[in-house]
């Protein structure tokens, strides 16, 4: 008589099989995931710049004197700074300072032209200065005055303002103008058209 309770289990050849099945659907699904990955971080670095430029905006009307985002180039790092009327100086806000994620960086790579009526040269703000009017090197600087306008390095009212994050694949910008309206532009490298987000 045959046992009735025994149970047989998977023979090695077909668990080898539904191995290689999983490794193939793994195979296929991968590069996809790690391409929605990276345009998920680049979108959330983006979104956080936007979001950064507009709150100097406001904390300069609310504070009654300049703020700026300052961004430090090489360690892609940025945080919002005030005018200290007291010491005469740049002084960081309270908030914490921002990185870029892993893959992202402050750059517009090869292209030429900037979102339509923005800039006249596709740039990067121009260097974050020191109390005494001397280019920091390796920064760039958006600056806002107590009435949350747009100023250049002397304070003259500008609508050339303009951060720009890529991942290689796709460039996202911010862009001011001297109303001052606060823009987020998306562009895919080997295309020809901004998208206003």
């Amino acid at each position: 008589m045959k046992d009735l309770t025994r149970q047989d289990g998977f023979s090695m050849m077909e668990l080898m099989g539904a191995l290689a099945v999983a490794a193939v659907l793994a195979a296929a699904v991968l590069p996809s995931t790690t391409q929605t990955l990276q345009e998920l971080r680049l979108r959330g670095d983006a979104r956080g710049l936007h979001d950064s430029v507009g709150l100097a905006k406001m904390r300069a009307a609310a504070r009654f004197t300049r703020v700026r985002l300052y961004v430090d180039l090489p360690t892609e790092t940025y945080h919002l700074q005030y005018w200290n009327k007291t010491t005469g100086d740049w002084a960081n806000e309270v908030d914490p300072t921002m990185r870029l994620q892993s893959g992202v960086d402050f750059n517009f790579g090869n292209l030429n032209t900037p979102p339509p009526n923005t800039q006249t040269t596709i740039a990067l703000s121009p260097p974050c200065k020191t109390k005494t009017g001397t280019d920091i090197a390796n920064t760039s600087c958006i600056v806002f005055n107590s009435r949350g306008i747009p100023v250049d390095g002397s304070g003259n009212v500008t609508g050339e303002s303009g951060l720009y994050v890529t991942n290689g694949a796709v460039i996202y910008g911010i862009t001011l103008s001297a109303t001052p309206l606060i823009r987020l532009w998306s562009r895919r490298a080997d295309s020809a058209q901004w998208v206003q987000r």
